[in-house]
């Protein structure tokens, strides 16, 4: 399924195609389902509980064999194996700082495969969101850094964050490409017409 129609990409897409209009920034935006599988963790999970389990219930009630306490291991553990695969679960099984730690990872990589720290002027933004972590960043190149300082951003990351976290995805990038760029127009306004990058919005599923 599509984290976004491909309507909706359309409408962020020239989000961006009009801001840019009134600055010499180059905008990327990335949306992500998730930052990473977290294939281990679940696995950690289900192997810990299993292991543990059954061998305190025995320890108190007492009526497991040991035949049955290896049989209920394992039976433990395929299931909850299989059940700590299911998304929404998984991610409440992954502290918050692992979560934002991969998606901050996958966000810096992003800003390399776009070209972003290859634009002219250093001018690249890369507005980031990952959906299962409920992350959001803002992510700029040196000409932009030197003139706007971070704290500009973190208002708008938070408006976006908020958002995100209620399913309004498509409204969040359209607000924030808008507060970006009226923080862009002030602080990079355009100088010469330029597209260097595409301004659709790179899903990746």
């Amino acid at each position: 399924m599509a984290l976004l129609t491909e309507s909706e990409i359309q409408q962020v897409s020239q989000a961006i195609a009009r801001i840019e209009r009134e600055t010499d920034a180059e905008i990327v935006t990335v949306l992500a389902a998730q930052a990473d599988d977290y294939t281990y963790i679940p696995l950690l999970w289900a192997a810990l509980i299993a292991l543990l389990l059954p061998g305190i219930i025995n320890y108190h009630a007492g009526w497991l064999g040991q035949r049955d306490l290896l049989l209920t291991q394992w039976g433990g553990f395929a299931v909850l194996a299989f059940l700590f695969r299911i998304p929404a679960i998984t991610t409440r099984l992954i502290p918050r700082r692992v979560r934002h730690w991969r998606a901050a990872n996958l966000a810096r990589r992003q800003f390399l495969e776009q070209g972003l720290h290859h634009t002219v002027g250093d001018t690249g933004v890369l507005i980031f969101v990952s959906e299962a972590e409920r992350y959001v960043e803002i992510l700029v190149d040196r000409g932009i850094g030197s003139r706007v300082d971070d704290t500009a951003w973190q208002p708008i990351i938070a408006v976006f964050t908020t958002q995100v976290r209620r399913g309004q995805t498509l409204q969040g990038f359209l607000t924030c490409i808008d507060s970006v760029g009226s923080v862009l127009a002030h602080h990079v306004p355009v100088t010469h017409v330029r597209n260097e990058l595409p301004d659709r919005l790179v899903v990746l599923s």
